[in-house]
């Protein structure tokens, strides 16, 4: 890891604290105002912050006590002055008020982040999951055969 890289991979750890807290606030300060997302669930895209809230304060509602705790893998960053992208496997886990994992769901990210005002800010957000070309259903789970997969978590 170089000094580039280590204040996007805060971003990262953010973002996870973020989602298990259920803090609308702190995840969409991860966010910039423009921001673009292409996300697995329900819209097409979200253009903009104020969509993104919608959804979010949505998803964390929905929760009730149950938290979700999100694991990377194989992440990887490529990082200039002022440009990022970075790419992961991502795994989201549905906890149970006392810890207990009750389902799980991986998918793949890509963000883009720039500097704004001196903080990494995701402009661009893309989740995806491959489709089985027989059936036309999203894959949620990965095989044990997924080719490339390595074990680098954050």
């Amino acid at each position: 890891m170089n000094e580039l890289e280590r204040p996007v991979l805060r971003v990262f750890e953010a973002y996870k604290a973020a989602v298990f807290a259920k803090d609308v606030e702190a995840f969409l300060a991860l966010y910039g105002q423009d921001v673009h997302i292409f996300d697995m669930w329900g819209e097409w895209s979200y253009n903009g912050l104020e969509a993104w809230r919608g959804m979010v304060t949505d998803w964390f509602g929905t929760l009730g006590t149950e938290r979700v705790a999100v694991d990377l893998d194989d992440l990887q960053t490529i990082v200039a002055q002022d440009v990022a992208v970075a790419h992961a496997f991502v795994t989201y886990k549905g906890l149970s008020a006392e810890g207990r994992e009750l389902r799980a769901m991986h998918n793949r990210l890509t963000w883009a982040l720039k500097q704004e005002n001196g903080a990494w800010k995701i402009v661009h957000k893309h989740a995806s999951a491959p489709v089985d070309f027989k059936t036309s259903k999203v894959i949620l789970q990965p095989s044990e055969a997924t080719p490339n997969r390595k074990t680098r978590c954050v």
